[in-house]
């Protein structure tokens, strides 16, 4: 028997709220299936198992609120005998529509009476399916007004968990930086070459580049891929970057790319568009969130020519990189105009120095000087 717990999905998460159970008692799961909607400030994520087996019992209903490490259910290794089932933590209010926030989202912008959707969920709880088959059914009406203040008090709850996220960090982690400018004359030459080899929609964007730099530079300097666990930093033989990526209602979330490392730049610029579609669209799942090992943030697509960025724990380091700008550059004794980003490290100085960070950015250079080779 396994306990599936309400899982941590950043150091700044404390709880969650159950939203919708998406398999039955009974019903075999296989590791990486997704069984749970979990409401954070962050948004709806979905909960992977992470193990194959037979979801024996839940023991908390949807719309319950309970601290991160709370038991949600038992996980039984298929061929072991079941055991006696136990009461469900029962949910805070009862008699109110078991619907979760992805759907009940679905539904503002369809146009779609909740009250009249069956759901097919465990307990009949409505989901996103349930919601596009009732429009599939219905005509089109106009689009309610959001309620006043809904969007405003999710933003606000989330700069207040980015808030204590960041002073912590600042208050716990002797940050050091370093930072310096990389010619890109090289890589963009060769990007324009390559696209123009692939169709328009598989067309790479130079920003998959420096993602594919940063977890290839990971092998050389391993100690900057690793998580704290308790007092104990332990380093990850994965390379899993985290992508900040802007949300439309504003704030941020940094999900993890998962072996960044191993995948071509086609397969990457292809899971990076999909990654920031379902970030955007609150469709992310609990690894994507727990995974990451060193987090990417760029802003150079607001002007910004360089970001020191605050690392974000557990983890011991993060990447920032500029936008491209055009200045002198000697090349062979000669200066000639060449485009140029800065890319800086903020790392902990617990975990490595000034020496070590500089030679990873010293390899994020060298790699993006071959870019055939990423």
């Amino acid at each position: 028997m396994a306990e599936f717990t309400m899982p941590s999905l950043g150091a700044d998460m404390q709880a969650g709220t159950l939203v919708a159970w998406l398999k039955k008692p009974g019903e075999t799961v296989k590791k990486g299936d997704i069984i749970a909607e979990v409401e954070t400030d962050k948004g709806v994520i979905e909960i992977e198992s992470f193990m194959t087996g037979v979801l024996e019992r839940t023991l908390v209903e949807p719309l319950t609120k309970v601290p991160v490490g709370t038991v949600l259910a038992i996980i039984r290794e298929e061929g072991k005998p079941a055991t006696v089932s136990q009461p469900v933590v029962p949910a805070a209010g009862t008699g109110r529509l078991k619907v979760s926030p992805a759907a009940k989202q679905l539904a503002a912008e369809l146009s779609v009476d909740l009250s009249a959707v069956q759901g097919t969920g465990p307990d009949g709880a409505i989901s996103r399916a349930d919601v596009e088959a009732a429009a599939a059914q219905a005509p089109l009406a106009p689009s309610p007004a959001p309620r006043a203040g809904e969007a405003g008090d999710r933003l606000l709850r989330m700069r207040q968990t980015i808030a204590a996220a960041m002073a912590r960090s600042k208050r716990e982690i002797p940050h050091y930086y370093v930072g310096t400018t990389i010619d890109m004359e090289r890589a963009l030459t060769w990007l324009a070459e390559e696209n123009l080899k692939r169709p328009v929609k598989e067309r790479l964007l130079y920003g998959v580049l420096l993602l594919k730099a940063v977890a290839l530079a990971l092998r050389e300097v391993p100690e900057l891929n690793a998580v704290w666990k308790g007092n104990e930093v332990v380093r990850s033989e994965a390379r899993h970057v985290g992508v900040a990526i802007s949300l439309r209602q504003g704030g941020l979330i940094a999900p993890a790319l998962h072996d960044t490392d191993k995948q071509s730049l086609g397969d990457l610029m292809r899971n990076f568009r999909d990654l920031v579609n379902r970030a955007r669209a609150g469709a992310l799942r609990s690894s994507e969130l727990s995974d990451p090992t060193i987090t990417v943030t760029s802003l150079g697509e607001q002007g910004v020519e360089s970001v020191y960025a605050v690392i974000y724990p557990p983890q011991v380091a993060i990447v920032g990189f500029g936008k491209l700008v055009e200045r002198p550059w000697i090349v062979d004794k000669q200066v000639v105009p060449r485009s140029v980003l800065t890319a800086t490290l903020s790392a902990d100085h617990r975990v490595s120095d000034g020496h070590r960070g500089g030679l990873f950015l010293a390899a994020v250079d060298r790699l993006l000087q071959e870019p055939e080779g990423l």
